[in-house]
């Protein structure tokens, strides 16, 4: 059932107006300040400034004891409309203000920079304490709504932010800060944030093994160490049985492409910002590749295809290409090189409900298998009012409808956001929040008329008439590395056992012990396990400390008696002790535990049963 957007809450109209709040604070403190735009952001909000001067942590202070004194008293916003020139008189000392009146006024954008579909003939503007700013709202009636003690901009230090995102544009200040219904929301929000950076994937790859990135490689291109290789490897694996179990059908497609080929899709030079300069080859161009669905349609067109063909469901883990500012990137969650779990259903328009639904069925299984079951939908539609789509309106709607109703049949939390479809289709996405409630948007599937037509597929239908199928994209991971990096700090680099890239160690107590230890890993990778022994000629309670920081979720201890009675000593990565197990019996337990893809590390009483 549809739930309400955040937009349209009031913790988002708080948000708004502690931004407008904290411009007002600003130019007090700076006066020559110079305001940009402050929208509300997940948890929080920020204000870009050109400011006189750099700012210190004793300026962020006083501005956020002044924000509390202005929301400690009773100041109402109050809305007006506007003119053109009006608003241009009265921002006229404020540059940034008076270029995006331009652009609202021309058609362009909106006041936080966001494409818009048609010129603005009036202006809105709100006003509080004497502090105006051009604003479409909403906010709340007055200060009063706003919780002085549930209020911080000094949690998180300032950030520099190109105007508009550009970097050819000057570099600004940007200002950070939250506001919380309730001062325990506010508490509870910081304890996460301390709990993020003990969780910060970046920490963790590195002292995990999983991944590094190093500048000789390039900034963005990680480089997947063992460990991480195991770990992303057994995704892949997992994903692909369960692709083929449904219908799918493997597909390699190169990382290069001719120039054509994207020119064709519409790719190139539509979203050439994002792609990497075309590479001069024997009087051809080459790109590396942006996107894999060009691909995948020349593969649909390799044959004639006929209705019986369809639904054709091609899947792909193929790595692509996009070039993004380097004040962006981030870890594994933001890269210039990844691999997409990507697939592309070709499909008669009879077809597309019941197609549609199963991907969903399949991305639900996904996220609920690792144990992120805390998801909503949303359904991006097209704005009525923008003529930057293509394809039959009719189509389109009868395709957003089944979006829908696919989402009411599945019983999904979704909303519905006008505008947020793609240029050749309505999408859903889907949006997982974490074990620290941090919302991220992973897995999506989109509809679309476009590439079909672009590429001129079609079919022989059961009339003998040809025909173009339908396009569905799908991804539920989305991008591996970016899932990776979202897997590690939500489970805090403790994965379940069958995504765990070591499994067991075994560790025996004398060297005399160390044949033994050697005889139950080779027992274990037998059965299928990552394991590994430690015969090392060091002490075995230093070689416990190593591998429970590298939370290995076994460490088999193995001795004397474990040799007679063949047994191994089990003791966990949260240090409790199990005692020894016999060999065969800890091998049925955490070989069911894999099998089972289960979120614990013991098998409980009613699982052996």
């Amino acid at each position: 059932m549809p739930e309400e957007r955040y937009e349209d809450s009031h913790l988002y109209r708080i948000r708004h107006s502690a931004a407008h709040i904290m411009a007002e604070a600003v130019l007090e403190a700076f006066p020559e300040a110079k305001i940009a735009i402050g929208p509300p952001i997940e948890d929080g909000f920020y204000y870009d400034f050109e400011l006189p001067e750099s700012i210190s942590d004793e300026d962020l202070k006083k501005i956020e004891k002044r924000m509390k004194k202005i929301a400690g008293g009773k100041h109402a916003f109050t809305v007006r409309e506007v003119g053109p020139e009006e608003a241009r008189e009265i921002f006229k000392d404020q540059p940034y203000k008076l270029e995006l009146i331009d652009d609202l006024v021309n058609g362009r954008v909106d006041e936080n920079g966001n494409e818009i579909a048609k010129p603005a003939e009036k202006l809105t503007i709100y006003t509080q304490d004497g502090f105006t700013d051009l604003c479409r709202g909403p906010h709340v009636v007055d200060t009063t709504e706003i919780d002085p003690k549930a209020l911080s901009i000094t949690f998180r230090p300032p950030a520099g932010a190109y105007w508009r995102g550009d970097e050819k544009n000057k570099m600004l200040t940007r200002i950070y800060g939250t506001a919380w219904e309730t001062a325990d929301d506010l508490k509870d929000y910081l304890n996460r944030l301390e709990e993020a950076k003990r969780r910060d994937h970046r920490v963790l790859g590195d002292k995990l093994d999983l991944f590094a990135i190093d500048p000789l490689v390039g900034k963005g291109l990680p480089l997947w160490l063992p460990r991480g290789a195991a770990l992303r490897d057994t995704l892949e694996r997992w994903l692909r049985q369960v692709q083929i179990d449904n219908g799918y059908l493997p597909v390699v497609t190169p990382h290069i492409g001719n120039l054509n080929l994207y020119k064709t899709s519409g790719h190139y030079p539509y979203y050439s910002d994002s792609q990497y300069t075309p590479i001069d080859v024997d009087e051809e161009q080459f790109l590396l590749k942006p996107m894999n669905c060009p691909h995948h349609c020349m593969i649909y067109k390799h044959r004639p295809r006929s209705y019986r063909d369809l639904p054709l469901r091609l899947a792909e883990f193929g790595t692509v290409y996009r070039y993004e500012q380097s004040g962006e990137l981030n870890g594994l969650t933001r890269v210039r090189g990844f691999t997409v779990d990507d697939a592309h259903l070709f499909v008669r328009p009879e077809q597309l409900m019941d197609e549609f639904k199963d991907v969903v069925r399949l991305i639900q299984l996904v996220f609920n298998t690792l144990g992120m079951t805390d998801f909503k939908a949303r359904v991006g539609t097209r704005d009525p009012e923008s003529d930057k789509y293509v394809g039959d309106p009719a189509a389109w709607e009868k395709a957003t409808q089944a979006i829908i109703d696919a989402c009411e049949d599945l019983g999904l939390d979704y909303t519905v956001e006008s505008g947020e479809a793609a240029f050749y289709g309505p999408k859903l996405d889907f949006i997982v929040r974490d074990v620290l409630k941090r919302e991220w948007q992973l897995g999506t599937v989109q509809v679309d008329y476009n590439l079909p037509e672009r590429f001129e597929l079609e079919y022989v239908d059961s009339d003998n008439e040809r025909k173009r199928p339908v396009m569905i994209h799908r991804a539920p991971f989305g991008s591996i590395e970016r899932f990776v990096g979202i897997l590690i700090e939500h489970f805090a680099g403790e994965f379940p056992v069958w995504l765990a890239p070591v499994q067991a160690v075994v560790i025996p107590i004398r060297e005399e012990h160390n044949a033994y230890a050697e005889q139950v890993e080779a027992h274990l990778k037998a059965a299928g396990m990552r394991v590994e022994s430690d015969t090392r000629d060091r002490n075995m309670r230093n070689k416990i400390k190593e591998h429970r920081k590298m939370l290995v979720p076994y460490l088999l201890i193995v001795g004397d008696r474990d040799i007679e009675d063949g047994t191994v000593s089990v003791r966990l990565r949260t240090d409790e002790d199990l005692g020894a197990m016999p060999l065969d019996q800890f091998t049925q337990m955490v070989g069911d535990l894999i099998n089972q893809h289960s979120m614990d590390i013991v098998l409980s009483p009613e699982a052996g049963d």
